[in-house]
């Protein structure tokens, strides 16, 4: 699917539309090669500015996956430090044989409960705005930057226990391609899992 094909079906009202769909997945997936993330990335913020218009009245929330983990752990109290980020980061920048141990914590987090329901938080305070902006639509990009502490299909299924299926859509927003029933995050790293997602192709 090109960008135009993706901007024709954002702006479709049908596809608007959160409850036309599937009523246990509302993720939906487009591809676009790795070296076009910062291309992608300014494309997102045209989609949104375009959606928005008094055309649409589409208001779009979008969550760069790694920036809003950061941000979790920035916020995450830890034993005596006010943010577990910046007591990771000082904890690895004192000592680097501490890597692995960051790391792990790092992993253990971004799968823990407290991160998916800070994630729902997110969705829940702008789907909960009342005013006259419709708001179907969760962007979801950054998950690269997220690897390897949270795979893509990890997200998705850890996320099933609190998603609102007939209320808005993610669309992720995805650096790699299929390959058969596979997933390579930057044409490289494969995915030998299922995604319970809609690829979003030529139609």
């Amino acid at each position: 699917m090109t960008i135009e094909e993706l901007d024709d079906k954002l702006n479709s009202p049908g596809f608007q539309d959160a409850e036309n769909g599937d009523l246990f997945y509302n993720f939906f997936i487009y591809q676009y090669p790795a070296e076009q993330e910062y291309d992608i990335r300014r494309q997102i913020q045209e989609f949104k500015a375009n959606l928005i218009r008094p055309i649409n009245y589409v208001d779009v929330l979008t969550l760069n996956l790694f920036e809003e983990f950061c941000r979790f752990l920035s916020q995450k109290r830890f034993l005596r430090h006010p943010s577990m980020l910046d007591y990771l980061l000082e904890k690895e920048q004192n000592d680097p044989t501490n890597a692995q141990n960051v790391s792990e914590t790092l992993m253990r987090n971004a799968h823990s409960q407290e991160f998916l329901h800070y994630i729902h938080q997110r969705i829940t305070e702008h789907i909960s705005i009342r005013d006259d902006y419709k708001r179907p639509y969760v962007f979801l990009n950054g998950v690269g930057s997220m690897y390897p502490y949270l795979r893509v299909n990890e997200f998705l299924a850890l996320y099933e226990d609190f998603n609102d299926t007939n209320k808005y859509k993610i669309i992720v927003f995805y650096p790699g391609h299929r390959d058969h029933n596979s997933f390579r995050l930057f044409g490289i790293l494969a995915d030998n899992n299922t995604y319970r997602a809609t690829l979003l192709i030529n139609e």
